[in-house]
């Protein structure tokens, strides 16, 4: 099942042609400005964000890629999908307000996940609700001294209207599917996300480094416990009904 991702409900992409198709080996850095309808700050802590890029491999640690409050590090490795996760201060307030939940695990946790053939079959197939991608061909612009192409995501809201968004991509770094950015080919370069009530920030590549990124620079800190899919979905499942609960009860 296609989701949107909370942070990142886009894709970002570009890089030059005369790099082969998953031998980029670099750093990209964004920036990110306030322009929607509506001015806004934008904090501190997401105003620049870095992804590192090594072969089919994308690592990053910036607040604005990360799809989860917990989450400090995300890894995507072809398929595969890796999130590293503290919820020690959380686990530490259910203790406080004597919550026991349903999970006896570490609190500092390793989701993984790897998307089927079918997911990636299935972000370029229409659809009414959801969302999928267009590729649009012949359309490309300079972002960072390369090449970008275009893409767009239509994206349903809950009435079925469709709320596109344009994407600016290159399929020459990074894995062939980038489920950092909901599937989008290589490595986003430029993307907007809409906040609502007039706000959007346009996160653009400002530099891209070739080099200095070696394969050890892609592995995830120590200490994290690896949770399966169906265990990781009922922890958070019966985490927002605790929260949810405590809300009702104020």
């Amino acid at each position: 099942m296609k989701k949107i991702m909370t942070f990142v409900a886009i894709s970002l992409a570009t890089v030059c042609g005369a790099f082969a198709q998953n031998t980029f080996k670099g750093t990209i850095t964004y920036t990110v400005e306030s322009t929607g309808e509506e001015a806004m700050k934008v904090p501190e802590q997401i105003a620049t964000a870095e992804l590192k890029v090594y072969d089919s491999k994308v690592l990053t640690s910036s607040a604005i890629f990360l799809n989860n409050p917990f989450a400090s590090n995300v890894l995507i490795d072809g398929h595969k999908q890796f999130v590293c996760m503290d919820l020690s201060q959380l686990m530490m307030f259910f203790s406080q307000q004597d919550i026991e939940l349903d999970y006896s695990g570490s609190s500092k946790i390793l989701a993984t996940h790897e998307y089927s053939q079918q997911d990636i079959d299935s972000l370029t197939v229409p659809v009414t609700e959801g969302f999928y991608i267009e590729y649009v061909a012949g359309e490309t612009k300079t972002i960072a001294g390369v090449t970008a192409k275009k893409a767009v995501i239509h994206v349903f809201n809950e009435e079925g209207e469709d709320k596109p968004t344009v994407i600016w991509y290159n399929d020459e770094m990074g894995p062939d599917v980038n489920f950092l950015f909901n599937g989008v080919k290589g490595v986003a370069l430029e993307y907007a996300m809409n906040l609502g009530e007039g706000r959007q920030l346009t996160l653009t590549a400002s530099e891209i480094k070739k080099g200095k990124v070696k394969e050890v620079d892609m592995l995830l800190p120590s200490g994290y416990e690896s949770i399966s899919d169906e265990d990781f979905t009922k922890l958070f499942e019966q985490i927002q009904e605790e929260l949810k609960y405590m809300q009702e009860e104020e």
